[in-house]
């Protein structure tokens, strides 16, 4: 078990989630059910499942909710599109949410790389 804290992918992870809510809190009330929530969730979802991992048993699992991570990041980089699309952000604010996200993808890529269980340094069981 390690302190997701010190993993910078986390602390990217949750400015991400700080800055999606900041943005979307600007949106209007009638998407507050529909892309509001679903950017503000993914988002969340990103840093939340680098959370659950790092307390499981374990490089297996700790790479299996990266990967959960991982999709989720990918989830905010096309609602990031479709948020621009849709004229709720300005195009540049919208770039930004991308870009963060797909840094982020980058960042779990290499720390799901980097476990031991993905090079085949420990037994898979």
């Amino acid at each position: 078990m390690q302190d997701f804290r010190k993993l910078q992918v986390w602390r990217k992870s949750h400015s991400l989630a700080l800055q999606v809510y900041a943005k979307t809190a600007a949106f209007p009330k009638d998407e507050t059910y529909g892309v509001t929530a679903q950017a503000r969730r993914a988002a969340v979802s990103i840093a939340a499942n680098i959370a659950e991992g790092s307390a499981r048993s374990g490089d297996k699992e700790f790479a299996r909710f990266l990967y959960i991570s991982l999709g989720s990041a990918s989830e905010l980089e096309y609602l990031s599109i479709l948020i621009a699309d849709l004229g709720l952000l300005k195009k540049p604010e919208a770039t930004k949410i991308e870009t963060d996200a797909a840094e982020i993808k980058r960042m779990l890529s290499g720390l799901i790389a980097s476990l031991p269980i993905q090079r085949g340094l420990i037994a898979d069981s």
